[in-house]
Order: structure tokens, then sequence, then C-alpha cells
């Protein structure tokens, strides 16, 4: 026999979401066969089967968590059969529906019709992309054709159909009568159960707060190099580069400048990574999630642009690699699409620092000569833990990234 337990993937991972069972009690698998996709404190993977076999005993259902290291499922080669006692009383049934905790108490809380619905809803089959693309259309999944293993509804099965008018989406929303559709507030109060990764999100950036001792420094800067720059990067046909990528191009050299803040703070010693990898958050959905760009300042604008869309683009999806939310040296987190003039990020730890990025706006500014100019300028902000580095430290690596960003060329080496 042997035992399928919830992985352990990465150092700070101490337990895991099942999201969902991809095989059911019986089926045949085949060792590294996907089997289930898990949430961990940073993304969602896949499962993988660990040896081949019958997959039976399921003892998690989906929307548990349960630590790192438990058995949730066992394989069986021919001729074998499950201990007796095997699982204990933590064992689930094999045909339990496959429904998160929000779900059910949504189902509990609905009046007598409602609860029917959810019942259907729990035993159709899709991956979390199909489920979250069919939510946003308004699209009920029960009338959708999977075209994946078993029948399991995928994106494409869901990307090109059109939603039946007046269809209603179970909302995760727990409330003490039915809805009524309305305008304004209806004054009562609403419980929203959070997604597995806002637990997280509020979990770790409390415990941020709580223990890094958080120092800011906000400098401004002129970007109309950089507008002009991204404008002949746009004229050619070789790839588009961002602000973003230039502020990411910006701060990894500034890192390689002043490696003192390309560190982590570790009681009695501070460690001064060798490598910058630079974390970009990325909202999604259910959180926050923060992909890595590996070795940020041995790449091109070219390059960090194509890679930071590639990353983005998974992070939306769910399909990020382990690879690709670990080892952080350093973050930025981003917020200059939403119209701000300025805000003050919560570090990333273990990570020292994070810069945040607001809005560009056009201002009138006094130029060398005294002269009134119309420059645009955009406002960014360090976050520095005042455990591994100091004021000056941290004002003086803010001003080093602005010096970069404000002499744009020096980026393109």
């Amino acid at each position: 026999m042997t035992e399928v337990i919830m992985p352990k993937m990465g150092d700070g991972m101490e337990e895991g979401t099942l999201l969902e069972w991809l095989k059911k009690d019986g089926e045949t698998v085949k060792s590294g066969e996907v089997i289930g996709s898990i949430q961990t404190d940073k993304a969602t993977l896949e499962l993988e089967a660990p040896g081949s076999g019958t997959l039976t005993g399921l003892l998690v259902a989906a929307g548990e968590t349960v630590p790192v290291g438990r058995p949730i499922a066992a394989i069986l080669r021919a001729g074998e059969t499950l201990p007796a006692g095997w699982g204990g009383a933590s064992a689930a049934p094999a045909d339990a529906p496959a429904e998160a905790p929000v779900e059910a108490a949504a189902e509990v809380a609905a009046p007598a019709a409602e609860p029917e619905v959810a019942m259907v809803e729990s035993r159709v089959k899709a991956s979390p992309l199909a489920k979250k693309i069919a939510a946003e259309k308004g699209l009920d999944l029960s009338t959708v054709a999977g075209t994946g293993p078993g029948g399991r509804i995928v994106e494409k099965d869901v990307v090109g159909v059109a939603a039946p008018v007046a269809v209603p989406v179970a909302a995760p929303v727990v409330v003490t009568k039915a809805p009524e559709p309305v305008l304004a507030p209806s004054g009562e109060d609403r419980v929203i159960n959070l997604p597995r990764l806002r637990q997280i999100t509020a979990k770790r950036t409390t415990e941020s707060k709580q223990q890094v001792p958080h120092f800011y420094v906000t400098v401004e800067v002129d970007v109309e190099k950089i507008l002009q720059l991204r404008a002949m990067f746009e004229a050619e046909e070789s790839g588009k580069v961002s602000v973003n990528d230039f502020v990411i191009k910006a701060c990894a050299l500034a890192l390689c400048d002043m490696p003192e803040v390309n560190a982590v703070f570790q009681g009695d010693k501070v460690t001064i990574h060798g490598g910058v990898h630079v974390g970009m958050a990325v909202a999604i959905a259910d959180g926050l999630t923060v992909p890595v760009i590996k070795n940020a300042d041995q790449l091109s604008l070219r390059a960090i642009g194509a890679k930071s869309k590639d990353l983005a683009k998974k992070a939306r999806e769910n399909k990020l690699s382990l690879d690709e939310i670990q080892g952080s040296t350093f973050s930025i987190s981003n917020m200059g699409m939403l119209d701000v003039d300025n805000f003050l990020a919560i570090i990333n730890q273990p990570n020292s620092a994070i810069i945040a990025i607001a809005s560009a706006r056009k201002k009138v500014v006094v130029g060398e000569n005294d002269e009134l100019e119309i420059r645009t300028r955009m406002n960014i902000s360090g976050s520095f833990d005042h455990r591994a580095l100091d004021g000056a430290v941290g004002a003086k690596f803010i001003n080093v990234v602005k010096a970069y960003l404000e002499n744009p060329t020096r980026l393109l080496s």
C-alpha cells in the first residue's frame, strides 16, 4: 500500500487545503498522474499520485485543510487491502460531496428550495479555473458538458459558452433569509466565509505587521523619460514593456548596488542573498499571491516584460508552479493602475523591503531654470525592516531606485 499524504510544498508550508479530487475512489491511477489539486499558502498546485494502483480510502473531502504529512488517501496494488482501522474516525465517505465549507454553510442558511440546487452543483466536477470563469459569466455548470478526464469541466468547456439569462449563481454567502435584489444596502448584516487564500493573506500580513518594525520612505519620480522610451519599444514588434517592468529592473540593479537591502533578518544575524529574485504582488479573486522573477538583474527589459506578463497570467489562472512562487529576496507592489496618489505596502516576509508604486500623474513643476513645466510624476514608497536596515540605508536605496528610473537608458544594458 502507498499512502497519499498532504505534501510539503515549501519550507514555510504547515498545512494545505484539498480543493478537489480528480480521481474517484476505486479508480486506477498511475505514478505521477494528477489525482487532485491543493491550495498552499501561496498557490494552487497539482497533487500527483505517489504510486500506481487503485485509489481508495479517501480521508479528506474537498475544502478540508489538513497538516502536511497527514495521510489523505491510499493507493493499493493488486491483491492489497486497507489495513484494519486505517484512517480512523477521520475517514470521509468515498462518495462525500466535494463541497467547500462556504458552500455547506450557504446550504444550511438558505431557504427550503435552495439546498437542492446547492447539492446538484456540488456534484459537478470542474477545474478551479472553469468554476471561476463560470461564476464570472453567471453560468450554471450543471448545463455544461465536460471534456476533461471523467467528464470533468475544464477551461475550454466554459470559455465559449453563453450564460442563459436569469440563471442564478449560488454565491458563497451566509444569509439569514433569501436575498432580494436591491440597488442599495438592505440594512441586514451578511456573513461571508473567506476563501482559503484570503485567510492565508490575512494571517501573513498580520504576522508581518506585528513581527516586523516597518519604516517608510517616499520619493517622487519623474517618469517622462520612461514614457518616451516605452513608446519607442511599442513602435517595435519585438515586444512591449510596462512602467512596472522598468521598476523591476531598476530595483534589481539598485539591489546589486546596495546588497545589504537584498537580505533577510534571522535573529542574531542577517543573511545577504547572492541572487536578486524580485517578487511582484498579483491580486487575484481570492487574495494575493507573489510570483517571483528569478535573477532579475541579469534579464533585459524585454525579458522582464515577457516574464512578468506570463507570471501574472498564470497567477490569475491558478497555474503557478512551486518554483515560481518561492525564493523572493525583495518585492514590488504596484497599484498605479488603480488611481492612487500614494500607499505603503506590507513587507513580504522574509524579505527586508518592498516598494509600493502609485499612479503616474501630470503635474505642474518648477524646472531647473525656475520655469514652470508640466511633467509626469509618480510616488514610490519603500517599506523596510528596521531590524535589518537603518533609516539612512532605506532613504539611500529608494533614491538609487529613483535615479535609475529618471535615467532609464541605464536599464537597457
